[in-house]
């Protein structure tokens, strides 16, 4: 019955001080519960800044927790955003290095590395290099993740590299690398207290997201706030809106919304005796 407690006791300490990190746009530097297996769909909505159509794009994607340290997920996209119905249009591979974990009481510091690589079907048309579907490229970054008993604050650094095939009459005109940063933070608002992990958590995050190319010096600098809802401590639904605060960039869009559900299979990866 003790060792019992002692797990639950456990659980509940490592849910609390991981659902602040769970953030929209951004990776934490903690990782997904080992031997674990996550589906997520999100859905992206922005009007067309061509026409007042409401384009969409769809990401249905797979997550598996490895190990402590290690984390991949692979991701596709179907979208109208580049076509007048709804078609597929990329593939992308991400993984996470956790090399570092200073945990104590309440609180903890972590860090980690990764490495993305896409392939899209799309042409080069905007000016921001983006790789959620819009491009074909490869990023590689570092992550650093606070947490101090509610609240969890995260920044990230990463460079891109374009792949996408252009004609040689326009190489010129798009970007081919950039420099991404961002500044996450999440509070956990309810509950109060933690008395078991059936109860449904509400966090909200506010992330700050920005670009810099290099080989063009332009940039943009967005704001995105959210909500999330946590049920069951594997369920996840995520609402968020995001802006331009500056830019000097031809976008897709200056804001847009987005929804997502998560459900975390926990343990799916254990070997069975």
């Amino acid at each position: 019955m003790k060792q019992i407690l002692n797990m639950v006791a456990v659980l509940l300490v490592s849910v609390a001080g991981y659902t602040q990190e769970l953030y929209v746009y951004t990776e934490p530097a903690s990782n997904m519960p080992a031997k674990s297996i996550s589906a997520k769909w999100s859905t992206k909505l922005l009007k067309s800044i061509h026409n007042d159509r409401v384009e969409q794009r769809h990401t249905p994607e797979v997550m598996l927790g490895l190990n402590k340290n290690w984390m991949v997920h692979v991701a596709g996209t179907f979208s109208d955003m580049y076509s007048s119905n709804i078609r597929y249009e990329s593939i992308r591979l991400y993984a996470k290095y956790r090399f570092l974990s200073n945990d104590e009481v309440h609180q903890h510091f972590r860090m980690a590395v990764f490495g993305e690589a896409t392939h899209s079907v799309n042409p080069a048309y905007y000016e921001e290099v983006s790789l959620d579907g819009d491009l074909s490229g490869v990023m590689a970054g570092l992550i650093a993740t606070q947490l101090w008993d509610k609240l969890a604050v995260s920044g990230t650094a990463s460079l891109a590299q374009v792949t996408t095939k252009r004609p040689k009459y326009i190489e010129d005109a798009y970007p081919w690398q950039a420099f991404n940063y961002s500044l996450s933070a999440g509070y956990l608002v309810l509950p109060v207290e933690y008395t078991s992990y059936k109860q449904t958590n509400l966090n909200v995050y506010l992330e700050l997201l920005g670009q810099q190319t290099l080989d063009r010096k332009q940039h943009y600098l967005d704001l995105a706030p959210s909500l999330q809802l946590i049920f069951n401590s594997n369920a996840k639904l995520n609402m968020s809106h995001r802006f331009q605060l500056n830019s000097d960039m031809h976008r897709m869009a200056e804001k847009s919304w987005q929804v997502s559900f998560e459900y975390v299979f926990l343990n799916a990866l254990k070997r069975k005796k």
